[in-house]
């Protein structure tokens, strides 16, 4: 099966040597995204504009696979402190009308650049 490497400007540049996501079939595989804007600056606000910013960079992927969020078959959130979950959890539930994807929610004790909150996703055209 073919693989092709998903590239858009309109969500921030990878940080390392990985793709922002990849295509594989109908499948897509999209890289974590944190709250990093696409001039490469990080939001360090709140953990509701944090998620917000990380949901928006995932929306980019899936336009730039022609797919949006009802596609999305599995999330992974990853967060620094568990005491956000329910402020996460409102932001990203916002991104859905129904059929949520399923979904595993774990603490870690740190994220790529200092951020609290890292989220990757897998989506299905």
């Amino acid at each position: 099966m073919e693989k092709k490497i998903i590239l858009t400007t309109n969500a921030p540049a990878p940080i390392g040597p990985y793709s922002q996501a990849v295509l594989v079939g109908n499948t897509l595989y999209c890289s974590g995204q944190i709250a990093l804007n696409t001039d490469g600056t990080l939001l360090l606000d709140s953990i509701e504009a944090q998620t917000k910013l990380v949901m928006h960079n995932i929306g980019e992927l899936l336009k730039a696979s022609e797919m949006d969020y009802s596609h999305i078959v599995k999330s992974s959130i990853f967060l620094t402190d568990m005491g956000d979950f329910a402020k996460v959890n409102e932001v990203y539930a916002s991104y859905f009308s129904a059929n949520f994807p399923a979904r595993e929610t774990v603490q870690v004790s740190a994220l790529p650049k200092g951020v609290n909150v890292e989220i990757s996703v897998i989506a299905v055209k």
